[in-house]
């Protein structure tokens, strides 16, 4: 009686749970075919409660496929072996489930049909599979109808668009785009087919290079994005995503309506839908990059797909609103870590435009900029350093360069004196920008000088006493400072302040709260990168380093017992010292005096790093 195993599979009593998953696991090895029946068995049959037909899937599922390649294949071999009888009466099962009138079943089976079609389909096995779901897709009651769909848009993410013939292909692409099609009156069939256009696109090459077949699919994805229904609208926008990739060569007819959706959606719509009509033209700048560097500028590149310079087409209109998502910022967005939303997704669209098409960008940000910086209104402040700080990669240092010396006293005066700690936090990231695109041995004229390095740094090192997630972008800033200064010869501007970085850096990495927004990682990174553009002039520092460094790592040694918890972040912390140790070992073994110095120490550090592998720490 499985039902019953299953259910106790799911006890909250361990005892209970434990044997229920010993009798599954002994009726697995005693008669794979039966245990397999069974299971198809207990998903169709609609007597039987969702819990125990849910599990049922859910280990049929597992029985045929395995993140592990050699695990997969080996469950691969196995079905295939299997009795055909057995096999057959399994799929019965599972297309029967198809239209049951519980979803959770329905989309089980769905997932069971397509990871079966995934082993079969390929060695020619189940022939018949996609006919007898497409005659599904003419059926009431829409539930099936729905399933079917599903079942489509799974079937095209397990299987290589090789694998199913054209004739099929155009079929599968027939049933999903009417599903998807405004005509169709229940919401769950048109949300499952726009879903699978999305996983079948792949399929679609033959079908995009006809005019008309192309045009129809169009037209039938813009439709959907202006369906009532906010899940149909947020899949057709990701199914514009992904042909925006996939097909960008063909978008030209198409481009200037797409523009008018996504524009209106951005403004108007709710955040998901408005996320994906961002990527949209995320998704564009990112081939439009890919063609202009593979052409390398001159034409002469050997890239097969032509730009069609869609951005610099949409500057005018895609800039501004671009801008205006700046100010939709959340209240708590920088202390989470895997924040998203409108504001961040249209930055990120704006540095990519930038990078697309260069220099034309800076007279659309600038007035943006000059109006917003210093209203009192803490969005308008932040939204502003956003925007400057996006479109710091992709346009000359001659054209950003001015901009740069007006704005970094500015900035620099906000990190310390701002009352917004948001404000702060993106200026911070900025300084970084500015740093890392303008400064160094790439620019003819330097943006820092005797006059301002000084108060740079002072700046840099006060804010690393600020929030957590403002001095790890302040740690960011001084990162990129010390880089740029690698080249410079035989003293760095940086020589006179080094003691007094390191010892901020080590007072950061102490601090109480160094484990939030990855600030002790950031620390330590800094560090590092300070240690390694480094001169000769500040070897003996370096020295004075080497005991500190191997006292911290010593100290995460002494057996204290930690919660698994601390023992985490007890190994990453000894990752971080070994790493910083590394650095320093390759920065004083390279000249010959400090290597001298250095050997003092090498036996300890020996002994140290053999005791850190005895921690059996992946880190």
């Amino acid at each position: 009686e499985v039902t019953q195993v299953l259910f106790n599979a799911q006890s909250i009593d361990g005892t209970v749970r434990k044997n229920a998953e010993e009798s599954l696991k002994q009726f697995q090895e005693q008669n794979l075919p039966g245990f397999l029946l069974s299971l198809s068995g207990e998903l169709a049959n609609e007597e039987k409660p969702i819990e125990t037909r849910k599990l049922a899937g859910l280990i049929l599922k597992n029985a045929l496929d395995a993140k592990e390649q050699h695990r997969k294949f080996e469950l691969v071999q196995r079905w295939l072996s299997l009795d055909a009888t057995a096999k057959s009466q399994i799929k019965a099962c599972l297309l029967q489930t198809l239209s049951s009138p519980v979803l959770d079943a329905r989309s089980t089976a769905s997932q069971v049909i397509a990871k079966v079609a995934g082993i079969e389909l390929p060695h020619k096995q189940w022939p018949e599979l996609i006919g007898s779901l497409l005659s599904n897709v003419h059926q009431l009651p829409a539930q099936a109808k729905q399933a079917t769909l599903e079942t489509l848009g799974y079937l095209c993410e397990e299987v290589s668009p090789d694998v199913i013939d054209q004739d099929q292909v155009n079929k599968i692409l027939t049933a999903v785009v009417q599903g998807m099609s405004s005509s169709e009156g229940n919401t769950d069939v048109r949300l499952a087919a726009t879903r699978a256009l999305y996983n079948a696109l792949g399929f679609a090459q033959a079908n995009f290079s006809n005019d008309m077949e192309r045009d129809y699919i169009m037209r039938v994805v813009c439709e959907a994005t202006l369906s009532p229904e906010v899940r149909i609208r947020q899949a057709a926008f990701e199914c514009l995503v992904s042909i925006s990739s996939t097909y960008y060569e063909k978008l030209a007819p198409y481009i200037q309506d797409i523009f008018n959706i996504t524009a209106k959606a951005v403004r108007e719509d709710e955040e998901p839908v408005a996320l994906q009509a961002i990527e949209f033209w995320s998704s564009i700048c990112d081939e439009e990059i890919d063609i202009l560097e593979e052409y390398g500028g001159d034409f002469t590149g050997d890239s097969d797909i032509p730009c069609f310079y869609f951005i610099k087409q949409a500057l005018p209109a895609l800039v501004p609103m671009l801008l205006e998502t700046l100010l939709k910022q959340e209240e708590d967005q920088d202390q989470d870590e895997g924040a998203w939303n409108i504001a961040m997704a249209g930055g990120t669209c704006l540095g990519l435009v930038a990078r697309t098409v260069g220099d034309d960008i800076v007279p659309l940000v600038v007035p943006f900029i000059e109006e917003n910086i210093s209203k009192p209104d803490w969005r308008q402040r932040e939204a502003a350093t956003y925007a400057f700080g996006s479109i710091l990669e992709g346009p000359s240092p001659e054209k950003l360069i001015p901009l740069v010396n007006v704005a970094l006293t500015f900035m620099l005066s906000a990190l310390t004196k701002d009352p917004n700690s948001h404000v702060k936090d993106t200026t911070a990231w900025t300084l970084g920008r500015i740093f890392e695109f303008l400064h160094g041995s790439v620019v003819d004229s330097p943006i820092i000088s005797q006059a301002n390095c000084q108060q740079i740094i002072t700046v840099l090192l006060q804010s690393m006493k600020d929030t957590p997630n403002v001095a790890e972008k302040a740690c960011g800033a001084l990162y990129f400072l010390a880089q740029g200064y690698e080249e410079m010869g035989p003293s760095s501007p940086l020589t006179p302040f080094f003691q007094e970085i390191v010892q901020s850096l080590l007072t950061v990495t102490h601090r109480e709260d160094a484990g939030e927004s990855r600030l002790r990682t950031a620390a330590y990174e800094t560090l590092n990168e300070v240690v390694r553009c480094s001169t000769d002039e500040t070897a003996p520092l370096v020295l004075q380093l080497v005991p500190v460094i191997m006292m911290e790592l010593h100290n995460t040694l002494e057996g204290q017992k930690l919660s698994s918890d601390e023992r985490e972040k007890q190994s990453e912390l000894q990752g971080l010292l070994c790493g910083c140790l590394q650095v320093i070992i390759q920065k004083l073994g390279a000249s010959e005096p400090t290597k001298y110095v250095f050997m003092q120490y090498a036996d300890q550090i020996m002994g140290l790093f053999l005791r850190v592998f005895a921690c059996r720490s992946a880190t």
